[in-house]
């Protein structure tokens, strides 16, 4: 195995597994456990979709003899980008769930202008809401978006030091 192309082999495999971990756990703990998700715990599942995509392919592209490790470097540039923005929406749930900052209006449950009692009780009808300020879970005073933060940004740690050694490793530095 060429040194060359191991190290991002393993990098993309540990992006991927732990990518797939992390959503795999958030979709169970919906399905099989019945926690309703709120709109940013939605929004932290897109970036690992993103994750999974991009290790995969990384994965797969380390494999092809002769790849650039520019193109792998700039993928798991990719990757800790993703997994920064994961990051900050994790940290910014963790405020609106901590009553920091205010959350967005869809976490809420608001409502528009109703102009009568009844547009209103048909609004409150219409409007199936799970809040982003309360918290549905946690595990020793951490909530999951918590976690989700410690856990993105671990990642986010990873990929970024990956990357520039990826680079480095282009320039014949020492990585």
């Amino acid at each position: 195995m060429n040194h060359d192309t191991a190290m991002p082999r393993l990098v993309f495999a540990a992006l991927l597994g732990a990518a797939v971990a992390i959503l795999g756990t958030a979709l169970a703990s919906q399905y099989l456990g019945g926690l309703k998700p709120c709109q940013l715990c939605l929004w932290q599942r897109y970036p690992y979709a993103v994750v999974i995509g991009l290790a995969g392919a990384g994965f797969g592209l380390a494999r092809v003899p002769g790849m650039p490790l520019r193109l792998l470097a700039a993928l798991a540039g990719l990757i800790a980008l993703a997994l920064v923005t994961d990051a900050a929406i994790a940290a910014f749930h963790v405020g609106v769930e901590q009553h920091w900052w205010k959350g967005l209006a869809g976490c809420t449950g608001e409502t528009g202008a109703a102009t009568t009692a009844a547009d209103l009780a048909r609004q409150l009808k219409a409007t199936a809401v799970t809040r982003c300020d309360e918290v549905a879970w946690s595990f020793l005073g951490i909530s999951m978006a918590g976690y989700n933060f410690l856990a993105a940004g671990a990642l986010a740690l990873f990929a970024a030091a990956a990357t520039r050694r990826m680079w480095r490793a282009t320039k014949g530095d020492a990585p």
